[in-house]
């Protein structure tokens, strides 16, 4: 059967690319050909060589509006957070529907992480009882809808460092269990087969440590162990899925003991990038240089997304401020602020972003 009747597939894909992925939706649920088509791998690739990919900034937000805060939170006055996106190309916000079990807000502390045109929240703690959650629950940008994922399996862990290969595997390490104690285990989640895998063990505990996917390896810097409550190491121990082996610890990774939460993957270019002390820094070899200062203020970023050679970071000049918003074209040096709509001003816990 023709995708579109009259036309030849190949030209129907060409219309099907340039559908913007709002519309992924509406195109999955005009037909089963339609929605089989957009659905495969092939399809995402073809909107990338073809110049038609949208990049999507997730992240989990603070709600701003009292109204929002409900029961124990809003007695409590304790943030409730809801998933926001934003898009560089048009610079428009919007909302995503949560799930149901999330209705009163998403557990805070959660981690995203992007898998194709899949987005998944992974734990956090429940915004009421304060317990640490094992959940999974991934929402397709096709189809615009959400699925519940296998838990994660063994110890409840919170603060762990959490990340993807942008395809079809994420990969979670460290954090705490229910007694602070810094945990050494890591595991490995198949999104298609919904399915986790146990990796062997770190090298070192590794409490609030940063996971990146860099150079075909899973990275986890930073982070301390039990008895160094707070005091964060500069070491990383890189994962190999080819070779299914931790590499050597790098002791000297970080350029101070600092938290690595704005580290981010350098992509392509094959550098780490983060924020320090109002500098993006890049490191190169084994050397942390200055790339740009980080204008208005913005000493300590409270979070930095990094996508195809721009880096978007927020934050404020001092805690209680407003948050300020800059993006930077790494091949010229230069700012852009980004604005910042009342809605979508809350504090920024963490996201990710997907290419779709």
């Amino acid at each position: 059967m023709e995708l579109i009747p009259g036309l030849p597939d190949d030209i129907a894909r060409e219309c099907l690319v340039r559908v913007p992925y709002a519309g992924f939706s509406a195109v999955a649920s005009t037909c089963k050909g339609w929605k089989a088509e957009i659905e495969l791998p092939q399809f995402r690739s073809h909107r990338k060589s073809a110049g038609r990919s949208q990049t999507i900034i997730v992240m989990a937000q603070a709600v701003l509006d009292p109204a929002r805060s409900i029961g124990f939170a809003k007695l409590y006055h304790v943030p409730v957070y809801r998933l926001t996106t934003f898009e560089p190309v048009s610079g428009s916000w919007s909302e995503l529907s949560p799930p149901p079990e999330f209705s009163r807000g998403f557990p805070m502390f959660c981690q995203l992480a992007a898998a194709g045109s899949d987005l998944l929240v992974i734990g956090g703690l429940d915004p009421v009882s304060w317990e640490a959650s094992s959940s999974v629950y991934i929402y397709s940008f096709i189809t615009a809808t959400w699925r519940r994922g296998a838990d994660m399996p063994g110890v409840r862990r919170s603060f762990f460092g959490c990340t993807s290969d942008g395809d079809r595997m994420v990969f979670v390490a460290g954090g705490h269990d229910r007694e602070k104690n810094a945990l050494r285990s890591a595991m490995l989640y198949h999104v298609e087969g919904d399915e986790w895998m146990a990796l062997p063990h770190m090298a070192r505990d590794r409490d609030e440590c940063k996971g990146i996917f860099h150079g075909g390896k899973f990275h986890v810097i930073g982070g301390y162990g039990t008895e160094r409550q707070g005091k964060f190491e500069k070491s990383r121990e890189s994962f190999d899925p080819a070779t299914w082996q931790w590499g050597p610890v790098q002791d000297d990774a970080m350029m101070a003991s600092t938290c690595p939460r704005t580290c981010v993957d350098g992509e392509a270019d094959d550098h780490l990038y983060m924020c320090k002390d109002g500098d993006v820094l890049a490191l190169r070899g084994t050397m942390w240089r200055v790339l740009a200062k980080i204008p208005g203020g913005v000493y300590n970023p409270s979070h930095v997304t990094k996508w195809q050679g721009k880096l978007l970071v927020i934050g404020s000049p001092t805690a209680g401020d407003p948050l300020k918003a800059y993006m930077l074209d790494m091949s010229t040096c230069t700012w852009t602020a980004v604005e910042l709509p009342e809605k979508f001003s809350g504090h920024v816990q963490v996201g990710c972003y997907v290419e779709i």
